[in-house]
């Protein structure tokens, strides 16, 4: 098993795709700081202002980018034709996608926290003086929601990895990850009430507020799950998009 993850991490780091897609995501600290700078001048003009913290508003972003990583780390290899490399290299195909996918859940997490962090902590000292609502929140809630989102960075990653490995198309996977965090949110909302607010709860992008213990509210009603139970719905996701990539990883020739 060792062998194989050191094999993987090998073939991550080697892809300029990888690259790419990271400093994408880091493309987030520089618009936390144009943000933050534009919010600031408001503010001082206006006496107050509450503007959205840029590690939240910016975090589709992050999301989007390394949810990519995730799906090239296999399509690329379908891409390619090396997969028969890697099938023959390494037979169980279970311990394959395993390793691609510690390694993948170690980059993202590791990735998105950092950017959270940086992007979370210049915001800060820029604003620092001047009346903006994302400074009122504590320390202690700060970093419950910054830990969430990084968690929810590496969970549409894996998702990323488990669609790539099912569908066997960049393309494809790409499409059913931005449909599963832009698109159905917004088709939710044309759900009866009160399934839109029981049903949008469930969803990736809204859990990240529940894990911090905060309530989801919008025009169609209010949702909540307890941080547990949210948590618990976030890990499920790439779980269940891992075991649908085995499942058809183990049925079909690569």
């Amino acid at each position: 098993m060792k062998a194989v993850v050191s094999s993987e991490w090998l073939k991550l780091r080697s892809v300029t795709s990888t690259y790419h897609t990271l400093g994408t995501a880091a493309m987030t600290v520089l618009l936390g700081v144009v943000w933050t700078l534009y919010v600031s001048g408001l503010a001082d003009e206006r006496g107050s202002l509450t503007a959205a913290a840029p590690e939240r508003g910016f975090l589709p972003l992050i999301q989007i980018s390394l949810a990519v990583l995730g799906v090239l780390t296999i399509t690329s290899e379908y891409a390619t034709g090396t997969i028969r490399t890697s099938l023959t290299v390494t037979p169980k195909r279970g311990t394959l996608l395993l390793a691609k996918a510690g390694i993948v859940g170690l980059t993202t997490f590791i990735a998105a926290n950092a950017i959270l962090l940086i992007t979370y902590s210049t915001s800060r000292l820029i604003a620092n003086g001047h009346e903006l609502g994302f400074n009122d929140t504590s320390l202690a809630d700060d970093l419950v929601m910054l830990l969430a989102s990084g968690l929810s960075v590496t969970a549409l990653a894996l998702v990323g990895l488990g669609l790539g490995t099912a569908l066997r198309s960049t393309a494809g996977a790409i499409v059913s990850v931005v449909a599963l965090l832009f698109v159905l949110p917004g088709v939710v909302n044309y759900l009866p009430p009160p399934w839109n607010a029981r049903v949008a709860t469930l969803l990736l992008p809204n859990l990240v507020p529940q894990i911090a213990d905060q309530r989801l509210s919008s025009r169609l009603g209010d949702g909540f799950l307890p941080p547990w139970a949210a948590l618990s719905i976030l890990l499920a996701y790439p779980l269940i998009a891992l075991v649908v990539g085995y499942y058809q990883l183990n049925r079909r020739d690569p």
